[in-house]
């Protein structure tokens, strides 16, 4: 995933574990880091107690038991509408009513849980012995009216494709809204930068693994980067390696066209959004991404360069 190649001249960092993969977070200013680190701890525990679906007390685990109107919170409100708009803007490629999918490849946990655990037999939700899952659920059958949320019975919603992203964007903006230092927030593959960047730039290191071709690209203050992965995040079941990128249309993982995908944007958001959508496109991706800055891996690690993207 992509990385701060080199730490500017008197910034700061912090890093740890969260939603199975690494939070990092990095102040243009020298001591900061650790009060930087605490809000965007603050924002990410915010963001997983609205939607985690990992959680049975989270306000989206409710809403989706309830099969009726609820209210939700103003973040819940907010992080739902960004999946349905996301969902809109790709025509239904990234769609947030995958979570059964994903339950029943076995992603029903955490991730750091689930790594080289088989799938489960049926779709389990929080310890309930099952629910009756739509044969083609679609993101339009969800109603969000201001903060009254609707999710019809037997629909799971799974956020992870924009949440992730949005929180990035968040914690960037919480951190230079309240400590006034530029700053770089980095959650696995997802990347939101706020306040003035270091001289330069921030340097960044695109290359998923150690195997993968590398490329080192400069964000401005302000910009973001999300990459999107068929190799990153995968587990085993007999006779298949999955990865958690669905494709919607057939309730499995997204078929791997593209190793990565990687697009710099103004928002995390925007840069995810067209990220996990390319990865369901395949082929058809290009059209999709069009002069966006982006670049794409194939499996035999070929790279495809787009949009003024750097070699």
């Amino acid at each position: 995933m992509p990385l701060v190649e080199t730490l500017p001249v008197g910034a700061d960092t912090a890093q740890w574990e969260v939603w199975g993969t690494t939070a990092r977070v990095v102040t243009v200013v020298a001591d900061k880091s650790g009060e930087a680190a605490a809000l965007v701890r603050a924002e990410l525990a915010a963001v997983d107690e609205a939607c985690s679906r990992f959680r049975e007390d989270s306000e989206l685990s409710v809403a989706c038991r309830s099969g009726r109107p609820v209210v939700v919170s103003p973040l819940l409100a907010m992080l739902v509408g960004a999946a349905l708009t996301a969902a809109r803007e790709t025509s239904g490629d990234v769609d947030p009513t995958v979570g059964a999918a994903m339950c029943g490849l076995g992603y029903d946990r955490d991730f750091a849980a689930l790594t080289g655990r088989p799938a489960a037999p049926a779709v389990r939700v929080f310890g309930s012995p099952s629910v009756r899952v739509f044969d083609s659920p679609d993101w339009r059958s969800v109603r969000l009216r201001g903060r009254e949320l609707t999710v019809p019975d037997g629909v799971l919603l799974d956020l992870g494709a924009t949440a992730k992203a949005v929180a990035a964007d968040r914690a960037a903006a919480r951190v230079f809204r309240e400590l006034g230092v530029g700053v770089l927030v980095a959650l696995g593959g997802d990347i939101a930068t706020a306040g003035p960047a270091p001289d330069g730039g921030w340097r960044v290191l695109v290359q998923d693994g150690p195997e993968d071709p590398s490329c080192t690209v400069r964000l401005p203050g302000g910009a973001a980067l999300a990459t999107s992965s068929t190799v990153s995040r995968t587990w085993g079941r007999p006779g298949e390696l999955l990865h958690h990128i669905v494709d919607p249309r057939t309730g499995r993982s997204a078929s791997r066209v593209w190793r990565t995908v990687s697009v710099a944007a103004a928002s995390c958001l925007r840069a995810n959004t067209l990220t996990t959508a390319a990865i369901v496109r395949g082929q058809r991706a290009p059209a999709l991404l069009g002069n966006a800055p982006s670049r794409l891996v194939t499996p035999a690690l070929n790279v495809v360069r787009r949009g003024g993207w750097p070699a």
